[in-house]
Parts: C-alpha cells; sequence; structure tokens
C-alpha cells in the first residue's frame, strides 16, 4: 500500500507550478515602450513564447467601457485558443497598455483600474460594473493560490515612468533576498482603521525586522528598506516626494492614498506634494498627491497604487501583505490576498513572480 507520504508528494506534484509557464505577458503592439518591457521580461524570467499575448490599441491611460471589453475580448480569446485558461495564474500587462476604465467615481460608481477589471477574465460570465466585487482571495493567509478554488487572475503591471524604470524593477526582482527592514510609518493622532492595520503589521513580524513610528515625524533617509506602508502624503507631515530611503532589491511598498497610481507619466524635478485645499498650485494630472512612479524611480521593486478614490476600507491591507510577502510568498500573491476588492481601482505594480524565498 503506498505510504501517506508518498500520497501527498504524489499530490504535490499534480498542483499546478507557480513559474514563467504560469505567466501571460500582454504587450501592446502599439506601443515601442510595451514591446520593449515584453521582449526584457520574456527573456529574464523566461516566459514561453505561447504565454505572449499580442494585442494592438491606443496606448491611452483611460480608455471608455466598450474599449476596455474589446481588450478583455482579445486577451480572453487568446487564453482559449491557446487553452491556457486554467494553466495562467497571472497576468502582467506592460506600460502601454491601458490604465484605467473611465467612468463615475463613487462606491456604486463603475470607473476602476484596467488590471483589476483583468483579474475576472477567469469567470467565463459577465460581472457587474457598478462597484466593487469581493476579492476571493482576499485574507486567506495559509491556502495555496490555484485554480479553480480561487476563480481570478492575479494581474500585476510592469511600468514605471520610462523603459530603464521598468528595466531595473526587472532586474531587482531576480535580485531580492529576505533581508532588510520594514518601515511603517502611522499617521500621528489618527484613530481611523489604517493605524490599526500598520500596528497589526508591525505585531506580525519580527520585532528586529520593523521600524515603527507613530509620531507627528515623518520617516525619512532610511537604510536596507525591503517594505514600506504609511499613509503616503495623506499625512500631513509627509511633504517630501522622495523619502531618500535605501531600497534593497525586491522592497514592496503601500500607502493609504487615493490617486497614486492616476498616471506614470514623470513630473518634473521640481514638483511638489501638496494638499486638496492649495489652489491648486500643486496639482499633478489632477491632484496633489503621492505617485507611486516615483517609489519605483527611486527604487522600489513593486508597488501598489489606485487610478481613482478606492475608499480606505477597500485598500490594500498591510497588516496581510507586509508578513505574507515576508513568509515567502510572491508578490503578486502577496498583494491580492490583501487587496479586498476587484472591479475596482488597485494596481499592482512588478514581476509577480519576486519574491523573497522564506526567512
Amino acid at each position: 500500500m503506498r505510504s501517506l507520504a508518498s500520497a501527498l508528494l504524489l499530490a504535490a506534484t499534480l498542483l499546478p507550478a507557480q513559474g514563467p509557464e504560469n505567466v501571460l505577458l500582454v504587450v501592446n503592439e502599439s506601443s515601442a515602450v510595451s514591446k520593449g518591457i515584453g521582449e526584457y521580461y520574456a527573456l529574464r524570467r523566461r516566459i514561453p513564447l505561447h504565454n505572449i499575448c499580442r494585442i494592438n490599441v491606443q496606448p491611452e491611460e483611460s480608455i471608455s467601457r466598450a474599449e476596455y471589453n474589446q481588450l478583455a475580448l482579445r486577451i480572453r480569446a487568446y487564453l482559449d485558443a491557446n487553452r491556457l485558461h486554467d494553466k495562467i495564474l497571472y497576468i502582467v500587462t506592460t506600460s502601454g497598455v491601458p490604465l484605467r476604465v473611465s467612468g463615475r467615481v463613487a462606491l456604486d460608481g463603475d470607473l476602476a483600474a484596467v488590471d483589476s477589471e483583468l483579474t475576472l477574465l477567469y469567470q467565463t460570465g459577465p460581472h457587474r460594473t457598478a462597484g466593487s466585487i469581493p476579492n476571493p482571495f482576499f485574507g486567506h493567509k495559509n491556502a495555496k493560490f490555484e485554480h479553480p478554488t480561487f476563480p481570478i487572475y492575479l494581474v500585476t503591471r510592469l511600468t514605471g515612468y520610462n523603459f530603464d524604470d521598468v528595466k531595473a524593477i526587472i532586474d531587482r526582482s531576480l535580485l531580492a533576498k529576505n533581508r532588510g527592514k520594514f518601515v511603517i510609518d502611522l499617521r500621528s493622532g489618527s484613530d481611523e482603521a489604517g493605524n490599526d492595520w500598520l500596528r497589526n503589521a508591525a505585531l506580525a513580524l519580527p520585532k528586529d525586522r520593523v521600524i515603527f513610528d507613530e509620531t507627528e515625524t515623518a520617516l525619512y533617509n532610511q537604510k536596507d528598506v525591503i517594505g514600506y506602508a504609511s499613509w503616503g502624503s495623506n499625512d500631513s507631515h509627509h511633504r517630501q516626494r522622495h523619502l531618500g530611503f535605501q531600497w534593497l532589491p525586491g522592497a514592496i511598498v503601500t500607502e493609504f492614498v487615493s490617486t497614486n497610481a492616476r498616471t506614470f507619466t514623470q513630473p518634473p524635478n521640481d514638483w511638489k506634494l501638496g494638499s486638496w485645499s492649495d489652489n491648486h498650485n500643486t496639482m499633478f494630472f489632477d491632484s496633489p498627491q503621492t505617485l507611486t512612479g516615483d517609489y519605483l524611480h527611486d527604487g522600489a521593486t513593486g508597488a501598489s497604487g489606485n487610478v481613482d478614490e478606492p475608499y480606505l476600507h477597500l485598500n490594500p491591507r498591510p497588516d496581510l501583505l507586509l508578513p505574507a510577502y515576508y513568509q515567502g510568498r510572491n508578490l503578486a500573491e502577496s498583494y491580492y490576498l490583501s487587496i479586498p476588492a476587484l472591479s475596482w481601482m488597485t494596481v499592482v505594480v512588478g514581476d509577480p513572480l519576486c519574491s523573497l524565498g522564506k526567512p
């Protein structure tokens, strides 16, 4: 009789592997930077050629719902034609693939991130577009991400201000190691849930791996940073656009900011963070807030951001994200088990396979 250990080993071999063969790379043939990123990532991560889906759309950051539907149909058709529906676990979009589906901003609105919509391509039927849809993987800290248990794709984006930024993100993802500090910066004087999530993130990590601050002073110039969570420019004391951190390869970022992924166009060097009440003197792409692209440009390997107002309770949860990443989950799984809602505002930037490995 086959031993229990042998049976478990056999069962494990039948589970889908989580590597390059499980990644669908989406390249926009109408965008030179998208093609360049696609070629570089496919080479560095050894993505199979039949796992590269080539589309041809206008490389605009915002598209209509009708344009999104056409884009989604092309990707779904590629998955079906190549019998990749179940094998693919991760979809990687690139700069030049549209970022946002235009619409109304409200809890029941229909504006959303393209990547967040694409997570639902695994499901064959249409989904409602008004409001968000619960993420079935949210909070499943100890579950293996696989199909059909979790009927979604985990979608990340390889983007930055330019090709060099994205090339650096890919290179750093291959050098990631489980070392360095998790920097967690609360907003003083606030009793909102976000501060509780930040505190719980600190408690869930080894004490000697955490720099934790709940004073009025924003944290700058930290060394050996592997993770960062804060309120970003929603902390009135956070007014430096560049933190001056020394980011380690594999470092990730999340913050409670509503418009930090509103664009990946690089601002002028003299642009400064501001507030909504400063008479539009510090607006860049209709917002004075932090930009996810700055963290990536300065050396982070992964980051989450929002194309528009997600509302606090639907932001990525640092108390789920940072411990999962520390414990060895890859970048995509760490972020998505921390994201409450899909068909919503959040964009995850980075190589989905990036992992620190076990501590």
